[in-house]
């Protein structure tokens, strides 16, 4: 989607330039930095939006999402009105434009967490203020910055990463593309044929002359990379558990596969994970393991995203 020269919106991390996505991540190390050891409830100094107020929807539960947009909005002075669909009139019937327009004249920025990117991209296009993708089933770009955020962190790096993910090629690793087509590092898929990338997002990463691949082999994947990635096999809303469960289970990251990357390695998720299942026990609770880093870096992203967008 284009971006309007008066409203950023936040709807994937493909519409924001490499500079731009730089300093969305830059800003959010540097304010997690600036803050350590305050007060969970201590604002930010300034408190740069102070007095601006969020609508935050959810057509999907969430943990992380949900507490790290509102820890972020009270810690730089702002405030949030939380909502599900089962509370706004969408849910029985009324349009995307009338409550982007309802909303617009209400609050100063929107998040959603929804089951429709159609939806969300309406929204945006019809309301007259910032919109923030929370999740959709295309893409998770919210979640992709903390998660450059964590390796940047750990690994001093980014555009000479290599990154590889095992598993289903599902909404998180489609922002991963995203983000290594922008940022220039080197980003390996291992997944079932059912499973993979659409044809399209591979055209426009590659069309970038971008270091994208896509393998059967999780081990070929995971060979010298600096981070594998996983998520869970069964989103909400899939039905077919048990075919999910016999094609992925060969890409279940496991201390074997760790071995294949590089010693000093890390392993993210983005959670909730299932142990035993896409991710062994011992290598999520293990010595390379940051995903708890990841999940704080949420709240230091979501901020990141906010200023971003609201001009704080």
């Amino acid at each position: 989607m284009t971006q309007s020269k008066d409203i950023r919106h936040f709807l994937d991390i493909c519409d924001l330039s490499t500079e731009q996505l730089r300093a969305v991540v830059d800003n959010a190390l540097a304010m997690k930095q600036a803050r350590a050891g305050a007060p969970k409830g201590a604002r930010e100094p300034g408190e740069p939006l102070k007095d601006r107020l969020i609508a935050l929807i959810f057509e999907k539960p969430s943990t992380r999402t949900r507490v790290s947009f509102d820890v972020a909005m009270r810690q730089m002075g702002g405030d949030t009105l939380m909502l599900s669909s089962a509370e706004l009139q969408l849910g029985r019937g009324e349009t995307v434009s009338d409550t982007a327009r309802v909303l617009s004249r209400m609050v100063d920025a929107i998040m959603i967490r929804s089951g429709s990117h159609e939806s969300v991209v309406e929204l945006a296009e019809l309301g007259s203020v910032p919109v923030i993708n929370g999740l959709t089933p295309r893409s998770h770009p919210c979640q992709i910055m903390a998660d450059l955020m964590t390796l940047k962190e750990h690994t001093g790096r980014l555009e000479d990463a290599v990154v590889a993910w095992s598993g289903d090629a599902n909404n998180v690793a489609r922002s991963w593309l995203h983000a290594a087509a922008r940022l220039g590092f080197e980003f390996r898929i291992a997944c079932p044929a059912e499973f993979s990338l659409p044809e399209d997002e591979l055209a426009w990463a590659r069309n970038l002359n971008s270091r994208i691949a896509q393998m059967d082999a999780p081990a070929d994947a995971a060979d010298g990379a600096h981070c594998v990635v996983t998520d869970a096999w069964v989103s909400m809303g899939d039905s077919d558990v048990e075919r999910r469960t016999r094609l992925l289970t060969p890409y279940r990251v496991d201390a074997d596969l760790m071995k294949c990357a590089r010693d000093d390695a890390i392993f993210m998720h983005c959670l909730p994970a299932y142990r035993g299942r896409e991710v062994s026990a011992e290598v999520i609770d293990g010595p390379q393991s940051v995903v708890f880093d990841e999940a704080e870096n949420r709240l230091h992203a979501q901020k990141a995203i906010l200023g971003w967008c609201l001009g704080g």
